[in-house]
């Protein structure tokens, strides 16, 4: 099979296969003029930025590196990443030799050598990054992207031990799950130290905060992934947390919900929050997280609260809502599409949700590049060289099994005892624009059932001829396996599976995993994963810098079609209705034995409700997980369709959130005077005199007395006073203020008010105030229906229109100060910030500073 031509990498591609996985030399130091290096041409902590170069000159320590852009850059070699590989073709060489070299002759290993070249080749197979990064190249790193770790022991050994293999596993670049629902919940009875739990939720902020110490082989930072099963009683205190303001910032969040749950849910039935008995004398040896299996045994359960499932499920979904988590896993009917539900229960997924594993669980990831098998002459697909590829691929994730180093022997038992892998596919969107289908329409459904269930075939029946020739997976039995609900999907509709699985055994447990790709895809420059494309020209924002993308297929079709636009198939992730996402997912998840990484995409107007109708719908179709991106939800996007200091183009479609993301950059990163005296230019000065109206609301910290002046008619600056002098809520508020005030006094942006109050509304705290519309969820919020009711009235007019003018406080106190409450006999004041668990519950109580909440005491 012969070599293609060479691939030639630029830009952003050719950056991330340097940064990512080309060989790197350990020792830059080894620098020398002619070198092609990445050089750090900015070195901020949250948005470095990287540039491809050559080294021109050298004296000592420093180098001088010419970008590709013809900037000249000094730097000391420290800052350099040099590479051993320059291009793809040195990578392929060294993944193809590598990962034969398990195989058992010297004939086999060349054989499959230029089989695995040729699967390689031209990016036809995108091996994971673990595999690109390690494989050949280190014996430290991992060639597994997906972990998960046991549930935690629930004792401060265990989950130090638990601590400690995260940390162990993502410093050489693997993703970790964990569960947390083995930890005791809040409150809960530790004896051994005649104490109380500081819960669950609170130990999984440890495991995120180091997430965040830690990058991954050297080239990213560490993944995680947070999950809670729904009967446990901290389980509202989990969905919610991330609306705490850096409890639990460097881990994705899921829930794990069971069949009875969503049963609970659609007939509002009660639902019990239990936990086992912490005092059972077994308690530490027996559990392990898994519920029902201590029910089985006869062991006591304590009750700790009973609940409506919709009061659960209202606040997953108005929290996903808000800030896209938690995600959703239907963990009960997943292990009954499981085929290793027989012997080896999942228990929670890798940190982009597309592997469920069971503890000490592992796969190894890569991805087909669909883009690559479009047949031009026939205007279909290439099936022969995708059956090809396919039986080829799952040869090579096999042999990674036996080629990686494992860390803990534990790992090792587990994946050898059932060889999971996960053989994925980027590609899609861009292999549906050369077939002129529609992503999302009623014949792309159609198409996508096919495609993957002829993907899926391919795959069974290459493993069992891998299990014919070296051995079916230890744990393999035909009957069990061949009953689960994923196999009897596959061989109902392709019954020549089962019988290859029957006469030869299946060489692994599972197969196929759809997982995100973005990286790679990127890099490769084609869709990533199963999404669509994000839009036909965006920018990427990542520890590289901030790059402008064009996706050639599109960019292509303009410069051939001048003044013309683009067909109907060629469609973004926004363009799409967010139930044609859905329906997506469940077409190809039909055909998938693992999960699938997909976002379905929702604009900024979508609602609660139709957020809880695509939750539901998702799990009636059949997805084993639901994640939703509402636009506007966050601050910060990996990908933006406007550069931050340009204006948006007319034919693009910008979001407001990425406006205020290029806002707060621009102050952040400018630094030079140039920079400095344009940015002076477009701040508006504050006359003497500003005349506006304060509004009093009342807030979960008290009352608040929001004054806001305009400037030409148009709100311009924000006062806000709330809660005691010298308190943390006070210089919190005032902050709040200055900052929005800056905002609404910088640039001529016609809808700077609109944006602000958008951005505000409905952030949520440990508590709120008021009811339905006339909710005030936090200060922010009060702020931003100020604003609202300041738009609608004009400072000058008395009346307040519904529903705003319920949040108001009307009466004549004038106190600044909240009205004094009884608690125990004690007057409260005011109330602050605690520092041990974040509400806004920390009150005075007999001279002393003590939270009602946690129970946190300034005097202790």
């Amino acid at each position: 099979m012969d070599k293609q031509q060479k691939q030639t990498l630029e830009g952003l591609s050719e950056k991330i296969f340097l940064d990512r996985y080309a060989w790197k030399d350990a020792d830059p130091s080894h620098a020398k003029v002619g070198d092609v290096v990445l050089v750090l041409t900015k070195d901020d902590p949250k948005f470095p930025t990287k540039e491809v170069g050559e080294i021109v000159a050298r004296e000592g320590r420093m180098v001088t590196v010419k970008t590709r852009r013809g900037e000249l850059v000094e730097s000391d070699v420290e800052k350099l990443t040099l590479n051993i590989e320059k291009t793809p073709e040195e990578m392929w060489d060294r993944l193809a030799t590598s990962i034969s070299s398990v195989e058992k002759t010297p004939e086999l290993q060349k054989d499959w050598e230029e089989k695995f070249r040729y699967i390689l080749d031209d990016w036809k197979l995108v091996p994971g990054g673990r595999i690109a990064a390690g494989a050949g190249a280190s014996d430290e790193l991992t060639l597994f992207n997906c972990y998960v770790i046991p549930s935690p022991k629930d004792s401060r050994g265990g989950i130090m031990e638990t601590l400690s293999e995260m940390t162990e596993i993502m410093a050489r670049g693997g993703g970790v799950g964990i569960n947390l629902s083995s930890l005791r919940p809040r409150r809960a009875i530790v004896k051994g130290v005649n104490g109380s739990s500081s819960g669950a939720v609170s130990w999984g902020g440890l495991f995120s905060y180091t997430t965040g110490l830690i990058e991954q082989g050297g080239s990213r930072r560490g993944a995680l992934m947070l999950m809670m099963n729904d009967w446990h009683p901290d389980i509202l205190d989990f969905i919610t947390v991330k609306q705490s303001m850096g409890q639990v910032t460097n881990a994705n969040l899921s829930v794990c919900v069971s069949n009875d749950f969503m049963k609970a849910v659609k007939e509002d039935l009660d639902w019990e929050l239990v936990f086992p008995d912490t005092t059972d004398e077994d308690y530490n040896d027996v559990w392990d997280g898994d519920l029902d299996k201590w029910k089985a045994a006869g062991r006591n359960v304590v009750h700790y609260r009973t609940v409506k499932a919709r009061e659960i499920w209202h606040t997953i979904i108005e929290s996903a809502w808000k800030s896209a988590e938690p995600g959703v896993v239907f963990m009960e009917y997943y292990n009954q599409m499981s085929n290793s539900w027989y012997f080896n229960p999942i228990i929670c997924t890798n940190p982009c949700g597309e592997q469920g594993l069971p503890g000490w669980g592992v796969c190894n990831l890569s991805a087909i590049n669909l883009s690559k098998f479009y047949d031009e002459e026939k205007h279909d697909i290439a099936w022969d060289d995708l059956a090809t590829t396919t039986r080829y691929s799952v040869r090579f994730l096999d042999n990674v099994i036996d080629r990686t180093p494992y860390h803990f022997e534990e790992n090792e038992l587990n994946q050898k005892k059932e060889r999971r892998v996960g053989l994925g596919t980027m590609g899609l969107a861009e292999l549906m624009i050369k077939l002129h289908i529609r992503y999302g329409s009623p014949e792309s459904l159609e198409f996508l059932d096919k495609l993957y269930g002829f993907i899926a075939k391919e795959a069974y029946l290459a493993s069992s001829e891998i299990a014919e020739e070296k051995g079916a997976f230890p744990a393999f039995e035909a009957d069990p396996y061949l009953q689960s609900g994923f196999m009897k999907v596959l061989c109902d509709t392709y019954p020549e599976v089962e019988q290859a699985v029957r006469e030869k055994g299946v060489r692994n447990v599972t197969l196929i995993t759809q997982a995100p790709t973005g990286s790679t895809g990127t890099m490769v420059g084609t869709s990533t994963g199963i999404e669509p494309y994000f839009a036909f020209k965006y920018y990427r924002q990542s520890r590289l810098g901030f790059d402008e993308q064009f996706v050639p297929i599109a960019q292509d079709w303009l410069d051939t079609h001048p003044g013309e636009e683009l067909p109907d198939y060629y469609v973004t992730a926004m363009d799409l209705s967010a139930k044609d996402h859905i329906r997506t997912q469940a077409a190809i998840q039909r055909w998938v034995d693992s999960s699938i990484s997909k976002t379905a995409n929702c604009p900024s107007d979508f609602t609660v409700e139709e957020t809880k109708e695509l939750y539901e719908m998702a799990f009636d179709l059949g997805c084993k997980g639901v994640t939703i991106y509402r636009d506007g939800s966050r601050d910060v996007q990996v990908l933006q369709t406007e550069k931050k200091d340009e204006k948006p183009v007319a034919e693009e479609v910008i979001s407001t959130d990425e406006e205020v993301s290029s806002f707060t950059q621009s102050l952040s990163v400018n630094t030079d005077t140039d920079d400095k005296v344009a940015l002076d230019k477009q701040y508006k000065k504050r006359p003497q005199v500003l005349r506006g109206a304060t509004y009093k609301i009342n807030t979960p910290f008290g009352m608040a007395y929001i004054t806001i002046n305009d400037l030409d008619g148009i709100p311009s600056e924000i006062f806000l006073n709330v809660g005691k002098a010298g308190s943390d809520v006070f210089a919190m508020a005032e902050a709040l203020g200055r900052v929005c005030s800056l905002f609404l006094r910088y640039g001529d942006h016609g809808h700077k008010v609109e944006l602000l109050i958008k951005h505000l509304k409905g952030i949520g705290g440990s508590g709120a105030i008021g009811f339905g519309p006339n909710r005030v969820e936090s200060i922010a919020d009060a702020v931003a229906k100020a604003l609202e009711t300041h738009v609608q009235n004009g400072p000058y007019v008395d009346h307040d229109p519904a529903p705003v003018a319920a949040t108001l406080a009307h009466h004549d106190d004038h106190n600044h100060e909240p009205v004094g409450k009884s608690h125990g006999g004690t007057s409260v004041t005011s109330r602050d910030l605690c520092p041990s668990c974040g509400g806004a519950t920390l009150i005075n109580i007999e001279g002393c500073k003590t939270c009602s909440n946690c129970g946190y005491s300034k005097c202790s």
